[in-house]
């Protein structure tokens, strides 16, 4: 969880529709029944999006 806020803190200075969209990814995480599910599959998204930002795709 730190490192979400922390994430909304740097794109908090950059975009405010980052800050919404962190935020919403927070909320569902903490609201939605789906267990370990959601942040798994929203981990994973991101280290893929990383990735792919690193081999130059970006």
């Amino acid at each position: 969880c730190w490192a979400l806020m922390a994430l909304l803190f740097v794109g908090g200075v950059m975009n405010v529709l980052w800050i919404a969209a962190i935020a919403i990814l927070i909320l569902l995480e903490k609201t939605v029944p789906t267990g370990r599910a959601l942040p798994r599959i929203s981990g994973a998204v991101m280290v893929a999006i990383g990735v792919w930002l690193l081999a130059g795709a970006g």
